[in-house]
């Protein structure tokens, strides 16, 4: 009998969470620059999310999906992505968002409740957050279509979680992205939750990287919380998109921190021992030590990018909680190309009702 075929799947990592080096470094990681920038964005996106709680916690935000603990898979992605790429993101990747030019204000605005938040000028041709698990990974492969039809060297990056690998919708896109060789990025983070289900029960595939050999297309895992990895298996998936070699699958290993989202209470099924293992492997302590380690970071620099950063979300945070509300007639809008009549007339209604001051549930 002949083997018509063998793959494998490469496990890239360089900095462990011992703080070793496990193999030879690239050259670009032996200075700072890079890497401290990457911290200080990491800080800042951690902050960040930190205040988003606070505020969903005393109603000043609708219900929030963290970041915690994906701080080294996103951030990498933000830095990385040229202006003229697209991002197809989920609901988790505010702070790619953030470092693509959306004000933290209008990401507020988003998980407040209120759409404009989600059509930020900030966004350029980026699209907006989804919510529906993995359908974003078609939409990737549609931007990717068009930029292989108009010829345009530019590249359409996705993520999702380790879930929204078990969805028709992801492996799909996979095998578009394969079958037409599209330029196009899909980032795992496998946090290890899908909600309330481990990875152990979502898939028996060893990795969920090898999901991309069933649809020829590279697949690698990374170890997600370090850096210097993910910007590695990027760069290089980011670069064969663009030079037409076709798409990557990167499957980044983390650990969801936080709960699921601000609705969830991740003590009912997760075990406390497991999250105390896995806050020490977390990103931005791990990459701190590196700095320190390396005399490229200090406490006095430290501090003073603590307060900087708190200032900086302060002044995001007024911005968003001192926003207008929309005006009534807004509910209306982008619903048809053409409002049909029945609607026009409650849209005039509507505008009456708000202009002389009265209640929306008088007859």
């Amino acid at each position: 009998m002949d083997t018509v075929f063998e793959g494998q799947i490469l496990f890239r990592q360089y900095l462990t969470a011992q703080n070793e080096v496990s193999t030879e470094l690239p050259e670009w990681a032996r200075s700072a620059d890079w890497l401290t920038t990457c911290y200080r964005n990491m800080v800042l996106a951690r902050t960040m999310d930190n205040k988003a709680i606070a505020l969903q916690r005393t109603g000043q935000l609708g219900t929030y999906a963290s970041l915690l603990g994906s701080e080294a898979i996103d951030v990498p992605v933000g830095l990385l992505m040229q202006k003229e790429d697209v991002l197809i993101p989920y609901y988790r990747n505010h702070a790619i968002q953030m470092l693509r030019g959306t004000p933290i204000e209008e990401i507020l605005l988003y998980w407040g409740g209120d759409e404009r938040g989600n059509a930020s000028p900030g966004m350029g041709e980026d699209f907006p957050n989804a919510v529906p698990i993995a359908t974003q990974a078609m939409h990737a492969c549609g931007v990717a279509s068009a930029f292989r039809i108009r010829g345009e060297s530019r590249v359409a990056l996705t993520l999702c979680g380790d879930g929204a690998t078990s969805k028709g919708d992801f492996l799909e896109a996979l095998n578009v992205a394969g079958a037409w060789q599209l330029p196009v990025v899909f980032v795992v983070n496998n946090n290890q939750w899908a909600i309330s289900v481990p990875r152990n029960l979502q898939s028996g595939a060893p990795t969920l990287a090898q999901k991309a050999i069933g649809a020829g297309i590279r697949g690698e895992q990374v170890d997600g919380n370090d850096v210097i990895a993910m910007r590695e298996a990027l760069q290089l998936a980011l670069d064969r998109a663009r030079d037409g070699k076709g798409p990557t699958l990167i499957e980044a290993i983390s650990y969801r921190l936080s709960d699921h989202t601000t609705a969830d209470d991740a003590t009912r099924y997760r075990d406390n021992d497991e999250l105390k293992a896995a806050w020490e492997l977390e990103p931005i302590k791990r990459l701190r030590t590196y700095l320190h380690s390396n005399g490229w970071w200090d406490e006095t620099q430290e501090t003073l990018w603590q307060e900087e950063v708190n200032c900086m979300v302060q002044s995001a945070v007024d911005a968003y909680l001192d926003t207008p509300p929309q005006p009534i007639e807004s509910i209306f809008d982008h619903l048809y190309a053409e409002l049909p009549e029945s609607l026009r007339e409650q849209r005039d209604w509507a505008m009456v009702k708000a202009m002389k001051g009265g209640s929306h549930h008088e007859s």
